[in-house]
């Protein structure tokens, strides 16, 4: 059985999720990637990024006043209550600009520094994903009822469909493409969605062998990271550490470690 605690966080993230996510839907303008009210399209993608996180942090802080913060946003509180929320309000932000779906809203409850709750709202798809720290990962979408996740069965990594994300910045995005081609004769083949939040979700949900990133923020991964551990999956950073902005990692037993050591041989980790 689930600590009390935890089922409550997840609940007020389910809750906060939905009607960010829902919000960031019916709010984007159809013609938002050629026109847009204001100078550029990037200021009306901006304002629902900001109109989303500050939509969850008054849900939260609502019923829990004393809860920290950490947010892509800029939100920041230290809180006293030992219950921090990482949030990203609109992850895969290109995506959504371009009406793309592949974007989410990202919520996670960490407990004293320990990721507890999290939840991956992604509109677009009609899915939910959550989990609950020793609860495993569950989904809701276009089946009935909720699903339980289980990552693929362990794979040979040559037949392993890997997912993978691009920094902005065109020195070290040249470097991971260079990485990613020294890669690609290795697996069955790689894709690039848009969105870590989602791309771990897709590991947990058993559409994806694995997934690296260089470059990540802790609320890019919070609740991703969780949800993959909870089906099932392994995830970490370089060798030996954990998921960090060097380097996240996250794939099934039988994946995660070959491309781990490919990725440090590789040096995905630096420029």
């Amino acid at each position: 059985m689930t600590d009390p605690l935890h089922q409550e966080l997840l609940a007020l993230a389910q809750e906060a999720a939905h009607k960010a996510g829902a919000l960031l839907r019916d709010g984007r303008p159809a013609d938002l990637a050629v026109a847009a009210t204001k100078s550029s399209p990037i200021d009306v993608v901006t304002e629902m990024d900001i109109a989303a996180e500050k939509l969850i942090t008054d849900l939260i802080s609502e019923q829990r006043p004393d809860d920290g913060f950490l947010g892509e946003e800029g939100a920041s509180v230290t809180g006293t209550s030992g219950v921090r929320w990482v949030i990203d309000p609109l992850d895969g932000t290109v995506n959504y600009l371009y009406g793309l779906p592949t974007w989410s809203v990202s919520i996670a409850a960490e407990l004293h520094g320990e990721t507890v709750a999290g939840v991956v709202a992604i509109p677009m798809r009609g899915e939910t994903f959550h989990a609950v720290l020793g609860g495993g990962a569950w989904a809701t979408g276009a089946w009935e009822g909720e699903r339980r996740l289980t990552c693929r069965p362990a794979a040979p990594l040559e037949q392993a469909l890997v997912s993978t994300g691009f920094n902005y910045v065109t020195e070290v995005r040249s470097h991971q493409a260079d990485v990613a081609q020294k890669l690609i004769p290795l697996l069955r083949d790689i894709r690039r969605g848009g969105s870590a939040a989602v791309d771990l979700c897709d590991v947990a949900a058993g559409r994806l062998d694995g997934y690296y990133e260089r470059g990540l923020n802790p609320w890019d991964l919070a609740a991703g990271d969780l949800i993959a551990r909870e089906a099932g999956a392994l995830t970490g950073g370089r060798p030996g550490e954990r998921p960090a902005r060097d380097l996240a990692v996250a794939g099934t037993p039988g994946v995660f470690e070959p491309l781990q050591r490919l990725l440090e041989d590789f040096g995905a980790w630096h420029d």
